[in-house]
């Protein structure tokens, strides 16, 4: 049976696509004129700001009402700076500072930049209380393992972008922090025990009046044992809807996620989505293209002509889509340019361990900095620069700067670094080195030649007893790596 246009345009409402390219495409500008929800912007769709607001504007002259969402989460998850590195940490950093203040400031600020740059939801913040240190893909993009100190933080977090008229979405719902597998490849399973912890933030976001949360493709047996929460009735409706009271809009973290997706199909999930509370169908990150945008309208229309998905609970998604943009169109106030803020922020969260009554720092002559490059999630852009070489370079010329891969770190390789750095200091930065068996065993290498190293941990420290010097940033945004060039020669 052929699907009517009103169920198709129906459908469309609930659809927030990617796509490529620093403009619009136009089978993207023809389906926003017919009515398309929204559309999510990725790294490949940005250069610079103003290329971005080029960009929404053009999206705007088709449909005036279109939401506009990309992950700006600041830190290693970014997508306006991804060019660049962040100028602000991500959650972590934020949650060590410990100061709500610093954070409801910090987001006001990023959501002036988003404001500016036509972008009207930023999925943003990690609401995921991170128990669990080996989790894959969650890390330092939350505020930190306590759930106290995450939902303070998440409420500062919502205020102060919300107040720039840019919605905040609570993430990755009912919280992927006490899990051990990437939902982009797996199924994460959340523990009974911990469900509770889980659930705070998002209790306090709610409250605090959060605009939109977003699904995470997580299984949690207390309440659903067989269906992931993007695609269950009982934790979307029973428990978000019902049991937490939340009434704006949910959103589904990337519907091409295997998670989902593998045993259903990108369009099947999405149908089932909507079916289960879902208001609107995140898709593009892997799959940009307008034969899946297409397929997952087709797909929700079908299932309401074949009874999966009532035509009322398709409506009462695109009513609270609608609703969000009506909101996003009258909301905010200009935020006044604050640009040390993120430094300010990055500064305060550096913590420094001395474990030698050498006088190690500050450095004072050229370094030799050894940075050591695992391979991040999906959800961070492998462009984004990091690192400590290149700001200390700027504060020690002639510091030089050697960055290994897994694989490349072998004995001889650093058996050569070893003997070139023979008569300047020895700078050594890893990222979550206690997740990385390589990164371990080559660090330990270092150590034995060079006791005298400093090691700087831009991702999460588990033990700050390596290295005469320890010096943990709680991020490897660029003004993290600022805040470490300084710490080591110290300016901070």
């Amino acid at each position: 049976m052929p699907l009517s246009g009103d169920l198709l345009r129906l459908a469309d409402a609930v659809l927030f696509p990617g796509f490529t390219g620093h403009a619009p495409p136009d089978w993207l500008r023809r389906r926003l004129g017919e009515g398309l929800a929204g559309v999510v912007l990725f790294s490949r769709n940005i250069a610079d700001p103003a290329q971005v607001a080029r960009l929404t504007a053009a999206l705007r002259a088709e449909n005036p009402s279109v939401l506009v969402g990309t992950d700006e989460e600041s830190g290693e998850v970014t997508r306006l700076e991804v060019a660049t590195g962040s100028s602000r940490p991500g959650g972590y950093a934020l949650g060590v500072v410990d100061d709500v203040g610093l954070t409801e400031d910090l987001a006001r600020h990023l959501g002036g930049d988003l404001a500016a740059a036509g972008i009207t939801i930023d999925f943003a913040p990690s609401a995921d209380v991170n128990s669990n240190p080996d989790n894959p893909v969650i890390g330092l993009r939350a505020f930190g393992a306590d759930p106290v100190l995450v939902s303070r933080h998440t409420r500062a977090f919502v205020r102060g972008l919300q107040s720039a008229g840019v919605a905040a979405c609570a993430k990755h719902f009912p919280g992927h922090g006490d899990t051990s597998v990437d939902s982009h490849h797996g199924v994460p399973v959340v523990a009974e025990d911990g469900i509770a912890d889980a659930l705070l933030p998002f209790r306090e976001a709610i409250k605090e009046g959060v605009k939109a949360v977003m699904t995470g493709h997580l299984l949690v047996p207390s309440y659903d044992a067989e269906l992931p929460a993007t695609l269950s009735p009982k934790v979307l409706t029973g428990l978000l809807r019902e049991e937490l009271g939340f009434q704006g809009m949910i959103i589904t973290d990337g519907i091409e996620m295997a998670a989902v997706s593998g045993a259903y199909g990108i369009g099947g999930a999405s149908a089932r989505a909507i079916a289960a509370g879902a208001d609107a169908i995140c898709v593009g990150g892997e799959s940009a293209d307008e034969a899946t945008a297409a397929g997952i309208r087709d797909a929700i229309a079908a299932a309401v002509t074949e009874g999966l998905l009532p035509e009322e609970r398709l409506a009462d998604a695109a009513r609270r889509v609608r609703e969000l943009a009506g909101w996003a169109t009258s909301s905010g106030s200009p935020v006044p340019e604050n640009g040390c803020i993120g430094l300010t922020a990055a500064r305060r969260a550096v913590r420094i361990t001395r474990r030698s009554t050498a006088p190690v720092l500050p450095l004072t002559a050229a370094a030799h900095v050894v940075e050591l490059a695992p391979e991040m999630n999906l959800a961070i852009d492998k462009g984004t620069p990091w690192g400590v070489g290149e700001p200390l370079g700027r504060l020690l010329p002639g510091t030089a700067v050697t960055r290994l891969a897994a694989g490349e770190a072998t004995g001889a390789a650093l058996e050569r670094l070893i003997a070139a750095s023979t008569g300047r200091p020895l700078v050594v930065v890893v990222r979550d080195v206690h997740r990385y068996a390589w990164q371990g065993e080559a660090l330990r290498h270092l150590l034995s030649a060079r006791p005298d190293a400093v090691v700087v941990e831009m991702g999460l420290p588990a033990r700050s007893d390596l290295g005469a010097v320890h010096i943990a940033t709680y991020g490897s945004a660029r003004v993290c790596g600022q805040a470490a060039a300084e710490a080591l020669t110290g300016s901070l």
